[in-house]
Protein backbone atom coordinates (compact mmCIF):
# COMPACT_ATOMS: atom_id res chain seq x y z
CA UNK A 1 0.00 0.00 0.00
CA UNK A 2 2.77 2.42 0.92
CA UNK A 3 4.43 1.89 -2.44
CA UNK A 4 1.24 2.87 -4.24
CA UNK A 5 0.89 6.17 -2.40
CA UNK A 6 4.07 7.74 -3.74
CA UNK A 7 5.71 10.94 -2.59
CA UNK A 8 2.89 13.22 -3.76
CA UNK A 9 0.58 11.95 -1.03
CA UNK A 10 3.11 12.50 1.76
CA UNK A 11 2.39 15.53 3.95
CA UNK A 12 4.66 18.50 3.41
CA UNK A 13 7.12 19.32 6.12
CA UNK A 14 6.13 22.44 8.04
CA UNK A 15 8.38 25.44 7.47
CA UNK A 16 9.80 26.91 10.67
CA UNK A 17 9.76 30.70 10.53
CA UNK A 18 10.37 33.60 12.86
CA UNK A 19 9.18 37.16 12.23
CA UNK A 20 12.81 38.07 11.55
CA UNK A 21 13.13 35.43 8.84
CA UNK A 22 9.95 36.53 7.14
CA UNK A 23 10.87 40.22 7.30
CA UNK A 24 14.38 39.57 6.00
CA UNK A 25 13.06 37.68 2.97
CA UNK A 26 10.59 40.44 2.12
CA UNK A 27 13.26 43.10 2.68
CA UNK A 28 15.92 41.43 0.53
CA UNK A 29 16.19 37.77 -0.61
CA UNK A 30 19.97 38.10 -0.97
CA UNK A 31 20.31 39.22 2.63
CA UNK A 32 18.08 36.30 3.61
CA UNK A 33 20.42 33.90 1.82
CA UNK A 34 23.51 35.32 3.49
CA UNK A 35 21.83 35.25 6.91
CA UNK A 36 20.04 31.91 6.91
CA UNK A 37 21.25 29.79 3.99
CA UNK A 38 24.96 30.32 3.32
CA UNK A 39 27.25 28.22 5.48
CA UNK A 40 29.62 29.46 6.58
CA UNK A 41 27.78 32.76 6.63
CA UNK A 42 29.61 35.73 5.09
CA UNK A 43 31.26 38.11 7.52
CA UNK A 44 28.93 40.80 8.80
CA UNK A 45 29.66 44.47 9.24
CA UNK A 46 30.35 46.08 12.58
CA UNK A 47 27.94 47.02 15.36
CA UNK A 48 25.32 49.75 14.97
CA UNK A 49 24.70 52.09 17.86
CA UNK A 50 20.90 51.97 17.58
CA UNK A 51 21.02 48.16 17.86
CA UNK A 52 23.25 48.41 20.92
CA UNK A 53 20.86 50.93 22.46
CA UNK A 54 17.86 48.69 21.85
CA UNK A 55 19.58 45.63 23.28
CA UNK A 56 20.61 47.49 26.43
CA UNK A 57 17.06 48.73 27.08
CA UNK A 58 15.62 45.25 26.50
CA UNK A 59 18.16 43.65 28.83
CA UNK A 60 17.58 46.24 31.54
CA UNK A 61 13.80 45.77 31.45
CA UNK A 62 14.09 42.01 31.50
CA UNK A 63 16.39 42.18 34.52
CA UNK A 64 14.04 44.65 36.20
CA UNK A 65 10.98 42.38 36.04
CA UNK A 66 13.09 39.49 37.29
CA UNK A 67 13.65 41.41 40.54
CA UNK A 68 11.54 40.86 43.66
CA UNK A 69 8.72 43.38 43.99
CA UNK A 70 10.32 45.42 46.76
CA UNK A 71 13.30 46.23 44.53
CA UNK A 72 11.31 47.37 41.50
CA UNK A 73 11.78 51.12 41.47
CA UNK A 74 12.35 53.55 38.63
CA UNK A 75 15.79 54.30 40.03
CA UNK A 76 16.69 50.61 39.96
CA UNK A 77 15.58 50.41 36.32
CA UNK A 78 17.84 53.34 35.42
CA UNK A 79 20.73 51.71 37.24
CA UNK A 80 20.20 48.51 35.27
CA UNK A 81 20.72 50.48 32.06
CA UNK A 82 24.16 51.44 33.33
CA UNK A 83 24.85 47.84 34.36
CA UNK A 84 24.06 46.52 30.89
CA UNK A 85 25.51 49.41 28.91
CA UNK A 86 27.91 48.94 25.98
CA UNK A 87 29.55 51.53 23.71
CA UNK A 88 29.48 49.37 20.56
CA UNK A 89 28.75 51.36 17.39
CA UNK A 90 28.79 54.84 18.92
CA UNK A 91 30.99 57.59 17.48
CA UNK A 92 32.93 57.98 20.71
CA UNK A 93 32.61 57.75 24.47
CA UNK A 94 31.00 61.17 24.70
CA UNK A 95 28.16 60.24 22.33
CA UNK A 96 27.71 56.90 24.10
CA UNK A 97 27.42 58.67 27.46
CA UNK A 98 24.72 60.99 26.10
CA UNK A 99 22.60 58.07 24.94
CA UNK A 100 23.27 56.07 28.08
CA UNK A 101 21.81 58.94 30.09
CA UNK A 102 18.85 59.22 27.70
CA UNK A 103 18.18 55.51 28.00
CA UNK A 104 18.28 55.80 31.79
CA UNK A 105 15.68 58.58 31.58
CA UNK A 106 13.48 56.59 29.18
CA UNK A 107 13.47 53.52 31.38
CA UNK A 108 12.92 55.46 34.61
CA UNK A 109 9.98 57.37 33.11
CA UNK A 110 8.49 54.23 31.60
CA UNK A 111 8.65 52.35 34.87
CA UNK A 112 7.21 55.25 36.83
CA UNK A 113 4.16 55.11 34.53
CA UNK A 114 3.87 51.31 34.49
CA UNK A 115 2.31 48.95 37.01
CA UNK A 116 5.51 47.24 38.13
CA UNK A 117 3.69 45.06 40.65
CA UNK A 118 2.56 42.78 37.83
CA UNK A 119 4.64 39.64 37.38
CA UNK A 120 4.89 38.87 33.65
CA UNK A 121 4.36 35.23 32.79
CA UNK A 122 7.04 35.50 30.13
CA UNK A 123 10.22 37.54 29.73
CA UNK A 124 12.18 37.00 26.53
CA UNK A 125 9.98 33.92 26.25
CA UNK A 126 10.50 31.59 23.29
CA UNK A 127 7.19 30.45 21.80
CA UNK A 128 6.76 27.93 18.99
CA UNK A 129 3.67 26.25 17.56
CA UNK A 130 2.34 24.76 14.30
CA UNK A 131 0.02 27.09 12.40
CA UNK A 132 -1.21 25.89 9.02
CA UNK A 133 1.80 25.11 6.82
CA UNK A 134 4.32 26.79 9.14
CA UNK A 135 5.72 26.56 12.62
CA UNK A 136 5.45 30.11 13.95
CA UNK A 137 8.08 30.87 16.54
CA UNK A 138 10.06 33.64 18.12
CA UNK A 139 11.18 35.32 21.31
CA UNK A 140 8.63 37.66 22.92
CA UNK A 141 9.90 40.59 24.99
CA UNK A 142 7.15 40.28 27.57
CA UNK A 143 3.88 38.41 28.05
CA UNK A 144 1.44 39.77 30.64
CA UNK A 145 -1.65 38.16 32.12
CA UNK A 146 -4.55 40.60 32.30
CA UNK A 147 -7.83 39.30 33.61
CA UNK A 148 -7.09 35.82 32.40
CA UNK A 149 -6.02 36.79 28.87
CA UNK A 150 -2.46 37.05 27.61
CA UNK A 151 -1.00 40.27 26.18
CA UNK A 152 2.06 40.52 23.93
CA UNK A 153 4.39 43.45 24.71
CA UNK A 154 7.19 44.50 22.38
CA UNK A 155 9.67 47.20 23.42
CA UNK A 156 10.81 49.69 20.78
CA UNK A 157 13.60 52.30 20.86
CA UNK A 158 13.56 53.49 17.24
CA UNK A 159 13.51 57.00 15.82
CA UNK A 160 9.81 57.14 14.95
CA UNK A 161 6.80 57.30 17.23
CA UNK A 162 4.36 54.41 16.84
CA UNK A 163 0.64 54.32 16.09
CA UNK A 164 -2.25 51.91 16.41
CA UNK A 165 -1.74 51.07 12.74
CA UNK A 166 1.80 49.91 13.56
CA UNK A 167 0.47 47.50 16.18
CA UNK A 168 -2.36 46.33 13.93
CA UNK A 169 -0.11 45.77 10.92
CA UNK A 170 2.81 44.15 12.72
CA UNK A 171 3.19 40.62 11.41
CA UNK A 172 5.68 39.92 14.20
CA UNK A 173 3.16 40.74 16.93
CA UNK A 174 0.45 38.70 15.21
CA UNK A 175 2.72 35.67 14.88
CA UNK A 176 3.72 36.00 18.53
CA UNK A 177 0.04 36.05 19.50
CA UNK A 178 -0.67 32.92 17.44
CA UNK A 179 2.34 31.02 18.80
CA UNK A 180 1.69 32.16 22.38
CA UNK A 181 -1.94 31.03 22.25
CA UNK A 182 -0.92 27.56 21.14
CA UNK A 183 2.23 27.28 23.27
CA UNK A 184 0.60 28.37 26.53
CA UNK A 185 -2.91 27.17 25.58
CA UNK A 186 -4.53 30.42 26.61
CA UNK A 187 -6.26 33.15 24.64
CA UNK A 188 -3.94 35.88 23.35
CA UNK A 189 -5.37 38.61 21.13
CA UNK A 190 -4.05 41.94 22.44
CA UNK A 191 -0.66 43.20 21.26
CA UNK A 192 1.22 46.32 22.35
CA UNK A 193 4.19 48.33 21.15
CA UNK A 194 5.90 50.24 23.97
CA UNK A 195 8.04 53.05 22.54
CA UNK A 196 10.55 54.01 25.21
CA UNK A 197 11.82 57.33 23.74
CA UNK A 198 8.32 58.87 23.75
CA UNK A 199 6.58 56.73 26.36
CA UNK A 200 3.78 56.02 23.86
CA UNK A 201 1.96 52.69 23.84
CA UNK A 202 0.30 51.51 20.62
CA UNK A 203 -2.36 48.86 21.21
CA UNK A 204 -4.34 46.54 18.97
CA UNK A 205 -6.72 43.71 19.78
CA UNK A 206 -6.80 41.06 17.08
CA UNK A 207 -9.75 38.97 16.03
CA UNK A 208 -9.59 35.40 14.75
CA UNK A 209 -10.03 36.84 11.26
CA UNK A 210 -7.20 39.36 11.51
CA UNK A 211 -4.82 36.74 12.90
CA UNK A 212 -5.83 34.39 10.09
CA UNK A 213 -4.94 37.08 7.53
CA UNK A 214 -1.50 37.56 9.08
CA UNK A 215 -0.98 33.80 9.17
CA UNK A 216 -1.97 33.45 5.52
CA UNK A 217 0.57 36.08 4.47
CA UNK A 218 3.23 34.37 6.59
CA UNK A 219 2.47 31.03 4.94
CA UNK A 220 2.77 32.57 1.47
CA UNK A 221 6.14 34.12 2.33
CA UNK A 222 7.34 30.88 3.94
CA UNK A 223 6.43 28.93 0.82
CA UNK A 224 8.45 31.34 -1.33
CA UNK A 225 11.58 31.25 0.81
CA UNK A 226 11.45 27.49 1.27
CA UNK A 227 11.06 26.91 -2.48
CA UNK A 228 14.08 29.13 -3.12
CA UNK A 229 16.16 27.22 -0.56
CA UNK A 230 15.10 23.80 -1.85
CA UNK A 231 15.91 24.82 -5.43
CA UNK A 232 19.26 26.22 -4.30
CA UNK A 233 20.07 22.98 -2.47
CA UNK A 234 19.30 21.12 -5.69
CA UNK A 235 21.89 23.19 -7.57
CA UNK A 236 19.93 26.31 -8.51
CA UNK A 237 21.57 29.66 -9.24
CA UNK A 238 21.71 31.69 -6.00
CA UNK A 239 21.67 35.03 -7.83
CA UNK A 240 18.43 34.08 -9.56
CA UNK A 241 16.78 32.50 -6.51
CA UNK A 242 17.92 35.18 -4.04
CA UNK A 243 18.09 38.46 -5.97
CA UNK A 244 19.09 41.69 -4.24
CA UNK A 245 16.31 44.08 -3.31
CA UNK A 246 17.97 47.47 -3.63
CA UNK A 247 16.79 50.39 -1.52
CA UNK A 248 17.56 52.65 1.42
CA UNK A 249 18.19 49.61 3.58
CA UNK A 250 21.35 48.89 1.59
CA UNK A 251 23.07 51.76 3.40
CA UNK A 252 23.06 49.88 6.70
CA UNK A 253 22.92 46.24 5.57
CA UNK A 254 25.16 43.86 7.54
CA UNK A 255 26.30 42.26 4.28
CA UNK A 256 26.88 45.41 2.27
CA UNK A 257 30.54 44.55 1.70
CA UNK A 258 29.48 41.38 -0.17
CA UNK A 259 26.87 43.03 -2.41
CA UNK A 260 27.97 45.24 -5.35
CA UNK A 261 24.36 46.25 -6.07
CA UNK A 262 23.91 47.40 -2.49
CA UNK A 263 27.13 49.39 -2.55
CA UNK A 264 26.04 51.10 -5.78
CA UNK A 265 22.71 52.10 -4.21
CA UNK A 266 24.30 54.82 -2.11
CA UNK A 267 26.88 55.64 0.56
CA UNK A 268 26.96 53.65 3.80
CA UNK A 269 25.22 54.93 6.89
CA UNK A 270 27.50 55.70 9.83
CA UNK A 271 27.19 53.14 12.65
CA UNK A 272 25.51 55.83 14.78
CA UNK A 273 23.42 57.29 11.93
CA UNK A 274 20.11 55.70 12.96
CA UNK A 275 20.06 56.74 16.58
CA UNK A 276 16.87 58.50 17.69
CA UNK A 277 17.31 62.31 17.80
Amino acid sequence: MQGQLGFDSMPKKLVRVTPSKLATWVDCPRRYRMTYVDRPAPQRGGAYAHSTLGAVVHNALRAFFDLPLEKRTAETGAALVTTHWKDDGFADGEQAAVYRDRAREWVARYLSETDVTVDPIGLERWVSAPAGTIVAEGRVDRIDDRDGELVIIDYKTGRSALTTDDARGSQALAMYAIATTRTLRRKCRKVELHHLPTGDVAVWEHTDESLARHQSRAEETAEELQLAKDTFDAGGDPDVLFPPQVGRQCSWCDFRRHCPEGQAAGPPTAPWGMLPP
